[in-house]
């Protein structure tokens, strides 16, 4: 599988990154190992996981799974996120005493001595993100983790937390965790440039919309009882409600025909479309079963045609604000 630079400093991690947030809810100690396994056999190496997946539970799956492994772990990037409650932690933030606490935590569900890639979860309104940095520089002082990075962060805080380590002389955080795919390319305005402009690298999460972008929900048609739609219409991001716009209509459909025309499955076009993105790392794909995994692991080294590309930038492309996107694209054209 390619592997690409996490940002200018980060490690070399696959095209192709596996999130566990499945395991422990939707996926049990048995299946998530078989897909960390069918990951690794496909040459993965980056394992995402957060404290907050399954109250704790995928952390201590990971964990489990590298110490039966014990040859894998120098080959893997192990990266994992704090910041949301966790029974056992109380306190929850980016206080630096909490993410202390966080850390220590963590490490020992992974039964690890350090941390690849340590991330904020996401920002939290009542620390300075001085703090953050601060916490940062004592625990990549301590070797208790490599590098740290972002997740859901506006692009003015992705800016301020790497200057806040910067005027430190911290080394500053490697990525950002965002969603990104067909159906949300609005991280394009202000993220993507962000992180590449500041030598950041980038895994985003929900690269197949949840599933709306694998196919398997079509206009005018019953949810599969197999599906997490199926189970609850009304589920988080991905719910009907919210998602089930002419918009993403229109989207799936030519997902459907562009599939279809270059003999690929939706799930496989979107996952290439999402990884050859200007300022994309990795794309980051979870999976309830090694099959299903599998499924998506078949995508890691397709690249699609110019005309493909073309036609899915063209149906996805959101509506750019009037201000102040659009009015200072317009002044920053101007001679």
């Amino acid at each position: 599988m390619e592997l690409r630079r996490l940002g200018n400093t980060g490690p070399l991690i696959s095209r192709l990154a596996l999130g566990a947030m499945t395991f422990g809810q939707e996926a049990d100690e048995p299946a998530s190992f078989a897909i960390l396994d069918a990951f690794v056999e496909a040459g993965g190496t980056l394992i995402d996981t957060a404290d907050v997946y399954a109250d704790g539970r995928s952390e201590e799956i990971v964990g489990r799974w590298l110490r039966e492994r014990p040859g894998l772990r120098d080959g893997l990037v192990i990266a994992t996120k704090a910041r949301f409650p966790v029974t056992g932690q109380p306190g929850a933030g980016l206080s630096r005493d909490y993410l202390q606490r966080a850390l220590e935590a963590s490490l020992r569900r992974l039964g690890l001595d350090r941390i690849d890639v340590y991330q904020a979860h996401g920002p939290d309104p009542r620390v300075p993100l001085d703090e953050f940095a601060q916490f940062v520089g004592e625990a990549l002082d301590a070797g208790k983790i490599a590098h740290s990075g972002l997740s859901n962060f506006t692009g003015w805080q992705v800016a301020l937390a790497h200057a806040g380590c910067a005027r430190r002389g911290i080394a500053p955080p490697v990525s950002l965790q965002p969603q990104y795919s067909l159906l949300v390319r609005e991280p394009e305005w202000e993220l993507l440039p962000a992180v590449e402009s500041l030598g950041m690298g980038t895994m985003v999460w929900g690269p197949l919309g949840a599933g709306w972008l694998t196919g398997k929900y079509r206009r005018g048609q019953g949810l599969p009882s197999d599906s997490r739609l199926g189970d609850d219409p009304d589920r988080g991001l991905e719910a009907v409600s919210r998602r089930g716009t002419e918009r993403t209509w229109h989207i799936v459909e030519t997902l459907l025909e562009v599939a279809d025309q270059h003999g690929l499955t939706p799930a496989q076009t979107a996952l290439a479309w999402v990884m050859d993105r200007p300022g994309v790392t990795a794309a980051l794909v979870g999976a309830r079963t090694a099959e299903q995994l599998r499924q998506s692991l078949t995508a890691a080294d397709l690249h699609l045609d110019p005309a493909a590309t073309e036609r899915l930038d063209a149906v996805s492309a959101p509506p750019t604000p009037d201000y102040p996107y659009a009015f200072i694209a317009e002044i920053s054209a101007t001679h």
